[in-house]
């Protein structure tokens, strides 16, 4: 059973709770599969939650307080946890993607949010909320900006970045914030920090008009996929659908510019609107 002292959310929660919840679970002398039969998930879930690729939400932490006796310690550091600077919709996204040792995804029309620079950003967070107060678009380009920190580390995550020729061509924040946007993503490509695609109009069909798509990769869980829509998106483990969405990303690079032909193309339309040239 855990130690009476509650965690601390601000040193790697996720990491500690999932230890505490192995500890526990071990003690009670249950199986991954048996903690997860009561909750009606599978047991990589729950080896999901131990290892810290997954959050544990709070509906979970009540009903394994229950089972393995610990005196609502998972419910009460659950509600710590809860208090986040992302979306309800993106925390697990969020916190799955700090850990991933590899990030592949497809973007429709924006350019991926680890990629985005502060113009940017802040002209997409003000369409979307565009009678919030200044500080509260602030706060969101200040943490989306914080996220884009996982990239620094020259060898872990791999990122690899399809986006669709849209993604390009629509004018988010003007020219200059254009330009600024662009070129930081061909400088991440140039530097060998990214692996940028390009899905060109001519395409036509693909294999993804459903929409965006993010895969993660982990050391020690499976991998996940991540589906997306305005304020909502979903979180999924489950292998066949992931295996699904890994098919999907693959053709979508099969279908895509080269890397090469990729960074030379969005040169080309960050140099047009530089100067003022952008053509649809």
């Amino acid at each position: 059973m855990p130690g009476s002292k509650d965690l601390d959310p601000s040193s790697s929660p996720r990491a500690m709770i999932g230890a505490e919840l192995r500890h526990a679970r071990e003690n009670a002398g249950l199986s991954q599969a048996e903690l997860g039969e009561p909750l009606f998930v599978s047991g990589s879930f729950i080896g999901q939650l131990e290892s810290g690729t997954r959050r544990l939400q709070l509906e979970y932490a009540v009903q394994i307080d229950e089972i393995l006796g610990t005196t609502g310690f998972f419910e009460r550091n659950c509600r710590a946890l809860a208090r986040s600077k992302y979306p309800d919709h993106f925390v697990e996204a969020a916190e799955a993607e700090a850990v991933a040792t590899a990030i592949r995804e497809y973007s429709t029309l924006l350019i991926p949010g680890l990629l985005q620079t502060e113009g940017y950003a802040e002209a997409v967070f003000r369409a979307y909320q565009p009678t919030a107060p200044d500080a509260e678009i602030a706060a969101l380009v200040a943490a989306r900006l914080e996220r884009a920190h996982l990239i620094d580390d020259p060898t872990t995550p791999l990122l690899w970045v399809v986006v669709d020729e849209a993604v390009l061509r629509r004018q988010v924040g003007g020219r200059s914030v254009m330009t600024e946007a662009l070129r930081h993503v061909t400088g991440l490509a140039k530097a060998h920090r990214i692996i940028v695609q390009v899905l060109p109009f001519d395409t036509g069909a693909h294999a993804s008009m459903h929409g965006s798509l993010k895969l993660m990769e982990f050391d020690d869980a499976p991998a996940l996929s991540f589906v997306d829509a305005p304020n909502m998106g979903k979180l999924l483990d489950d292998p066949a659908t992931v295996t699904r969405h890994v098919l999907t990303f693959n053709l979508l690079q099969a279908s895509a510019l080269s890397p090469h032909d990729s960074l030379a193309l969005i040169e080309s339309v960050a140099e047009d609107y530089e100067h003022g040239e952008q053509r649809p």
